[in-house]
C-alpha cells in the first residue's frame, strides 16, 4: 500500500474524531497496558487547592503562579495542530482525486503522534480530558475559541501553530496562566512578555549561538569566518555570532572575521581570508538552498588548498548537497530535534504506524509524540505548574531538553518566555547525517 492510500485512511479516521470542531474525549485506563516504559504513577484522587509560598520565599522566575502547586485528579489539554480538514472535505469525507494534498500531511501526522502519546499515558493511569482543534479550519478560529470560552478549563495547551495563531493563544494563556508549549514554530512571534511560553523548537538566535559555541571549542587551531549576504537579515545573524563571542567566556577563542559575499566576490578577495595552516571554519548565513549552495560553489573551487568545514543555518537540514563540486566538503547543520529511531519510544512510534498505517512516521508525528507525552508526564507528576522543574534528565525519550527563561532585555525579573536551548550540531552525510555534540 503506498503512502498516500495510508495517510488517506490516516485522515479520514482524523476526520471523523475531530469533523473540524473540537472533539472532547474522557481517556480511562483499560486492563491490558501496552504503552513504552516507564509507568507513570496515577495521580491523586482528590483535588488540591492551590497553595501559595509563604510571602518571604521568591516565587520561581518570580512568577507568582509558579509557586502553587495545583494537582488534580484529571487534567484538560488542548493539541492544535494545522490539519485543513474543511478544505480537504470541502463537500464529501471522498478524497478528491484520493490523493492528499501535501501541506495536509504535516499536520496530521503531529496530531497522530500526539494522539499515540496521550494513549499511552492514559493507559498508565492518566485521566485526561483531550480537546483537539484544527487551527485551520474555520469553526477552530483561535480567537472564536476564545472568546466563546472554550479553552477557559485547559490545563495545558500544546501546538503546532505559527503565526498570528501563536500570539493569540499566547495572549490567552497569558491572562489565564496557563502554560502554552509552541511545539514546532522556531520564533517567538514577537512575544516578549509571556513566562507560560514554552518554546520547543529552538529560535534562529540560539541556533547561531550554539553554532558559534561548537566552532570556537570543537577545534584547536581555527580559522572562523562568517560569510553573508550584503542583506539587514544576514547582517543581523553576523552581529548575534558576533555577540556570542563578545559573551563567551572562553580562553582559547578565536577571533572572527566577516566576509560581505556577492555575485562579482573573486577568488582572490575569498582566499584572503582563507589559511592553510589550520582548519576553515566557515559558518555561511544563508538560509535558502539557492543561496547556500552559490556561495558552497565558490567555496568549493577552494577546499584542495585550504582545509574547510562549513556551518549552515538550521534551513539545512533538509538541503540536498550530491552535486559533485560539493563532494569532499564538510558541512555541518543545527537542530534543536535529533533522533537516530533506535529507542524503545521511537520503535513504539514506528510499529504502531507499520500496523495501522502500513507507513512509516515522518519527524513530525515523532515530534507530535515525544512532546506530548514530555509534558503531559510533566502535568501529572509536578501538576499545573510544572515550571520549576522543567528539565527533568528521567523524562527524556530521544530528545534532550534544555528549557532556558529568555529576557527581554538586561535587568528584567520575568522571563519574556521560555525555550529551549539544547542544539545539536549534525554533520550531514551522504546517506545519513550524524549528531557531532553530546545530548545534555
Amino acid at each position: 500500500m503506498n503512502r498516500s492510500r495510508t495517510i488517506t485512511r490516516l485522515v479520514i479516521s482524523v476526520s471523523c474524531l475531530i469533523l473540524i470542531q473540537a472533539c472532547s474525549v474522557l481517556r480511562k485506563a483499560p486492563a491490558k497496558t501496552d504503552g513504552p516504559p516507564p509507568v507513570l504513577n496515577k495521580p491523586k484522587t482528590e483535588e488540591k487547592k492551590p497553595e501559595e509560598k509563604k510571602p518571604d520565599v521568591k516565587a520561581p522566575f518570580n512568577v507568582p503562579a509558579f509557586a502553587k502547586e495545583v494537582k488534580r485528579s484529571s487534567y484538560n489539554v488542548a493539541i492544535f495542530a494545522p490539519m485543513y480538514l474543511d478544505s480537504v472535505f470541502a463537500n464529501s469525507l471522498d478524497i478528491p482525486g484520493r490523493t492528499m494534498p501535501r501541506y495536509v500531511l504535516p499536520g496530521l501526522e503531529f496530531y497522530e503522534g500526539a494522539q499515540l502519546a496521550l494513549d499511552s499515558l492514559s493507559r498508565q493511569g492518566l485521566r485526561l480530558n483531550v480537546l483537539v482543534f484544527d487551527n485551520k479550519a474555520r469553526q477552530a478560529d483561535v480567537a472564536a475559541l476564545i472568546r466563546n470560552r472554550q479553552l477557559d478549563a485547559v490545563d495545558l495547551i500544546i501546538g503546532a501553530v505559527s503565526t498570528p495563531e501563536l500570539k493569540q493563544l499566547s495572549d490567552f494563556a497569558k491572562q489565564k496562566e496557563i502554560n502554552l508549549v509552541s511545539a514546532t514554530y522556531p520564533n517567538a512571534a514577537g512575544i516578549s512578555d509571556n513566562p507560560f511560553l514554552l518554546i520547543g523548537s529552538s529560535t534562529l538566535k540560539s541556533h547561531v549561538e550554539a553554532i558559534h559555541d561548537y566552532a570556537q571549542k570543537g577545534f584547536a587551531n581555527k580559522n572562523i569566518l562568517i560569510v553573508r549576504r550584503g542583506t539587514a537579515f544576514e547582517a543581523d545573524i553576523a552581529t548575534q555570532i558576533k555577540n556570542a563571542y563578545e559573551k563567551m567566556n572562553y580562553d582559547k577563542k578565536a577571533r572572527i572575521r566577516e566576509v560581505v559575499w556577492s555575485e562579482t566576490t573573486t577568488d582572490l578577495q575569498l582566499t584572503q581570508y582563507l589559511l592553510t595552516d589550520r582548519p576553515n571554519l566557515l559558518i555561511v548565513t544563508a538560509l535558502d538552498e539557492l543561496g547556500a549552495k552559490t556561495i558552497l560553489r565558490k567555496l568549493a573551487t577552494q577546499k584542495a588548498t585550504y582545509p574547510m568545514h562549513i556551518f549552515g543555518m538550521p534551513t539545512w537540514d533538509v538541503m540536498k548537497f550530491k552535486e559533485p563540486e560539493f563532494a569532499g566538503i564538510t558541512m555541518y547543520y543545527s537542530s534543536p530535534y535529533y533522533n537516530d529511531k533506535t529507542d524503545i519510544y521511537s520503535k513504539y512510534v514506528i510499529d504502531h504506524f507499520k500496523n495501522v498505517y502500513k507507513s512509516r512516521p515522518s519527524d513530525m508525528a515523532f515530534k507530535g509524540f515525544e512532546l506530548t507525552y514530555y509534558f503531559v508526564k510533566l502535568l501529572a507528576q509536578d501538576g499545573v505548574y510544572f515550571n520549576k522543574d522543567i528539565n527533568k534528565p528521567g523524562n527524556r525519550m530521544f530528545t534532550s531538553y534544555n528549557f532556558q527563561p529568555v529576557y527581554a532585555k538586561e535587568g528584567d525579573e520575568v522571563p519574556a518566555y521560555f525555550e529551549n536551548k539544547n542544539i545539536y550540531i549534525i554533520q550531514k552525510g551522504d546517506s545519513a547525517d550524524f549528531k557531532m555534540n553530546s545530548a545534555l
